[in-house]
């Protein structure tokens, strides 16, 4: 199998359940997500992770939406781990760090809050809710920071029932760029 292969065994084989209280899938979630990073023309690591930033959610076992039975599913910490075998960092930690960019776009923008969905309320509870003044200047200082916060924002407008995308499909030409990437700094590693 490759990753392609796996991606589409997810997506478009698993990520057709709900999507917590949101009236899309995750699948639908996922293509929007990345719709909105490829039409702001970010990189094409940027489009991957909104496209993938939610995979940590459909590789663990704890249902369709652990977070209404109080669990934080931790999501962004299993869904960089998968990824980290496949995609470089300029994939993985806007991935990781999603979930932090929420807390942290809570702490410095008061509006912000009133864009979350209900869904979004209820974890922000049990991952910690708005970082404090210090977890906020040790975000500010982290190098994969503004990517996380770009997707946070994705993340949190695709959620549109009627939104209409390209393909998951057609997003894997980005797969295989970021791959490509990825075995380039691999083979030039001493």
């Amino acid at each position: 199998m490759t990753i392609s292969d796996d991606l589409l065994d997810i997506y478009v084989g698993r990520a057709t359940g709900g999507y917590g209280l949101a009236s899309v899938n995750q699948l639908q979630h996922a293509l929007q997500a990345a719709t909105l990073s490829e039409k702001a023309g970010d990189p094409p690591s940027l489009i991957v992770a909104a496209l993938l930033h939610d995979v940590g959610h459909m590789i663990h076992d704890l249902g369709e939406n652990p977070a209404s039975a109080g669990i934080d599913d931790r999501h962004e910490d299993a869904g960089a781990e998968w990824l980290a075998a496949w995609f470089p960092p300029a994939v993985v930690e806007p991935v990781r760090l999603h979930v932090a960019a929420k807390r942290y776009l809570c702490a410095v923008e008061p509006s912000y809050f009133g864009t979350l969905s209900r869904d979004s309320i209820r974890s922000l509870a049990l991952q910690g809710g708005p970082m404090s003044t210090d977890e906020v200047a040790g975000f500010d200082r982290l190098e994969w920071a503004e990517g996380a916060t770009k997707l946070r924002r994705y993340d949190e407008a695709a959620k549109d029932p009627a939104a209409r995308t390209r393909s998951f499909e057609y997003f894997l030409r980005y797969v295989g760029t970021c791959r490509g990437q990825a075995l380039v700094a691999a083979a030039i590693r001493p």
